[in-house]
């Protein structure tokens, strides 16, 4: 490859992943309480300190008393699939697809449920029309497609009356967005995303029709006991209130805590919302500055804000793949390369643990690793 002069400035943290993403500013493990750690998760601390993550999340998202918040195994997708095996089944189904974990969704519904979904898609990029969706069903949905930079706009084209339940995989959603709870009934995330914090829990909120939903239905299918969620025909509310159903790691909850905490001192939702819409805005003006970058996302009323997938002028796999590797090498940018399923291209995490400062610097190393592996 030809050396191109680069740039004298880098991003002050690199951290650009999509998941799991930059830790929040200010943050090092040495900032962790410890006390809970060594100690059993059902002794008294460790209770309180679940209770207290809980708490924190349900202030910041602004969740309203009528939803339950539980953490569980298995990040997003452990949460999701508790929802979709111990829920699915009582109605027809709906699963909406604009992108890998979407995708993911209709999988375990037609090949490991086995309940003939209605399926309806798009393709990376794009949203599907909304409007066809019959909510006598129950409807699967990605808020955020991760992997895709595709967001539903609101919760407007989700039924107030309707009949079947509302599945939300909202992990690059909350705390990015303004959710309208009413129209949610199971939401489900992991903290790896915009709270920046540590993977492998999830976290699952269930609204009130979702808990109706649970004590008046048995599936037909076995559960195993890390997706029980209800004990002799009622909801296990310990789960919801720090006891939860397998062993967590307490230094995972104490990195959420501190990350919910930093969250509080920016002003709560509105802050970290604010953060993130900075970023997308300044990587945005980076985009309309260049005329060998685009969205994949046209629309800008469904292109996401968190998780912003660009397209390169003549790009392929390997472009993409020299791209990436050389601004790592340079500690530049980490991880931007596009999602292997998804169109060659760049992915962005513009949430609110990244500095808009850190987006902005990131533009003259674009610009040298597209002339350098143009070059080559």
């Amino acid at each position: 490859m030809t050396e191109h002069t680069k740039p004298s400035v880098k991003p002050a943290r690199p951290f650009f992943s999509s998941g799991p993403c930059a830790k929040p500013p200010g943050y090092s493990p040495e900032k962790l309480a410890t006390a809970s750690l060594g100690r059993s998760h059902r002794a008294k601390i460790g209770k309180t300190r679940l209770q207290l993550c809980i708490d924190l999340m349900r202030e910041v998202l602004q969740l309203p008393d009528t939803h339950r918040i539980g953490i569980v195994p298995g990040s997003d997708t452990g949460a999701f699939e508790m929802a979709m095996w111990t829920m699915l089944g009582a109605r027809p189904v709906t699963t909406m697809a604009w992108e890998s974990f979407g995708e993911g969704w209709v999988t375990d519904a037609v090949k490991q449920l086995k309940i003939d979904p209605t399926v309806i898609r798009a393709d990376y990029g794009q949203l599907p029309d909304l409007g066809q969706v019959d909510w006598s069903n129950d409807v699967l949905f990605t808020w955020n497609g991760t992997t895709s930079g595709v967001r539903v706009p609101n919760a407007d084209w989700i039924a107030e009356d309707r009949a079947g339940l509302s599945f939300a995989d909202a992990t690059s959603a909350v705390f990015a967005y303004d959710i309208d709870w009413s129209k949610i009934d199971v939401a489900t995330f992991s903290w790896q995303k915009v709270l920046g914090g540590e993977g492998g829990h999830g976290v699952l909120i269930l609204g009130p029709r979702a808990v109706e939903r649970l004590e008046s239905y048995t599936p037909a299918w076995p559960l195993p006991k890390v997706f029980r969620l209800v004990s002799k025909g009622k909801l296990s509310e310990g789960i919801f209130k720090g006891e939860t159903i397998n062993t967590p790691s307490m230094l995972a909850v104490e990195d959420a805590i501190f990350a919910l905490e930093w969250a509080k001192s920016l002003g709560g939702l509105n802050g970290l919302k604010a953060r993130s819409d900075a970023n997308a805005a300044a990587l945005d003006k980076l985009v309309q500055e260049r005329d060998w970058l685009g969205h994949l996302a046209t629309d800008e009323a469904s292109r996401s804000k968190t998780s912003v997938c660009l397209t390169v002028e003549g790009a392929n796999a390997d472009f993409i793949k020299q791209f990436a590797a050389l601004l790592e090498k340079e500690g530049a940018a980490y991880d931007v390369a596009g999602y292997r399923d998804a169109p060659a291209g760049l992915r962005i995490w513009c949430g609110a643990t990244v500095e808009t400062a850190d987006i902005e610097a990131l533009g003259p190393w674009l610009d040298w690793a597209y002339a350098t592996v143009k070059a080559g």
